[in-house]
């Protein structure tokens, strides 16, 4: 159970075993029609593993730390980047911090499920006819998120809890990473695709590390957090973020047809329409009453 708190945004106890709608369902899928992709079905059903035992007893940070590290130079060592292996060590730092932030956004009522059903049908989307293995193994984990988020939304009977989370954030960076690698599409398409959730998560730990905070601890000052205090409901904010997330994805989509540098122009201008939105929040927020 998932007791309220001072952090929460909700107010009575709720299960957290959503996850396993998610993880054994959505890798086991994985396993079953897609069994090029097995090193990273069974990599994410270990950080779903590790992370019930979490949800259940509770694990020291660092046990869980290193569970993760492990998954990511696990899966980088089986599919290493050939053509730039010097990218290997910020790509596993990469797959580590995206399997965090996906936890840290697991905050609201059909948030994190939501924009696991939209990411991944990207991912299906794009992956298409050119890499069947891709493509179903993405439309599995959005399929199962879906089935998770009738429980979540509006109103949430069930939360992902970290068996959930954590897996999702892996799977989230480990397809985009293996799409780049089999050239299904660039680099950047993955960061386009969740563009919202690494905004919210990467630019939060930065402003709190500047104010020399600790930033593992649970916390209210995610912008989604903050504008559903200042909304006073979950449902409007968490369906702004879903049409935001299906903005950014058809942005991305479009963006790969284009040529030269003109897709990293479009990513860079979509960076600055959530820059503008951060702002805004920000603002409002300093005129708000606690909440």
């Amino acid at each position: 159970m998932d007791i309220p708190n001072a952090r929460s945004l909700h107010t009575r106890p709720t299960p957290r075993v959503g996850g396993w709608a998610v993880t054994p369902v959505g890798t086991l899928v994985i396993l079953a029609v897609s069994r090029s992709l097995w090193p990273l079905a069974v990599l994410a059903l270990f950080l779903g593993l590790l992370s019930q035992i979490d949800d259940r007893r509770g694990l020291p940070a660092r046990y869980r730390f290193a569970g993760h590290l492990f998954a990511a130079i696990a899966l980088v060592a089986l599919r290493p980047p050939v053509d730039a292996l010097w990218l290997a060590a910020p790509i596993v730092v990469a797959l580590v911090w995206v399997s965090n932030l996906y936890n840290f956004m697991d905050g609201a009522n059909g948030l994190a499920g939501g924009m696991a059903v939209l990411g991944f049908a990207g991912y299906a989307w794009m992956a298409g006819a050119s890499h069947p293995d891709l493509c179903l193994a993405a439309a599995a984990v959005s399929a199962a998120a879906a089935g998770f988020l009738v429980f979540n939304f509006p109103g949430a009977k069930v939360f992902l809890g970290d068996a959930g989370s954590i897996p999702l954030g892996f799977l989230a960076g480990g397809l985009g990473y293996w799409g780049w690698q089999t050239k299904v599409w660039p680099f950047w398409f993955p960061l386009f695709v969740f563009a919202p959730f690494i905004f919210d998560a990467t630019v939060t730990l930065l402003k709190r590390l500047l104010r020399g905070e600790r930033f593992w601890e649970a916390h209210r000052q995610h912008y989604y957090q903050r504008m559903i205090g200042m909304a006073g409901a979950h449902t409007p904010v968490v369906l702004l973020w879903h049409l935001i997330m299906a903005c950014g994805i058809a942005l991305a989509c479009a963006s790969i047809a284009l040529p030269g540098l003109w897709p990293l122009a479009v990513l860079a201008g979509w960076l600055l329409v959530l820059a503008a939105l951060g702002w805004t929040v920000d603002r409002r927020w300093r005129h708000a009453p606690a909440y």
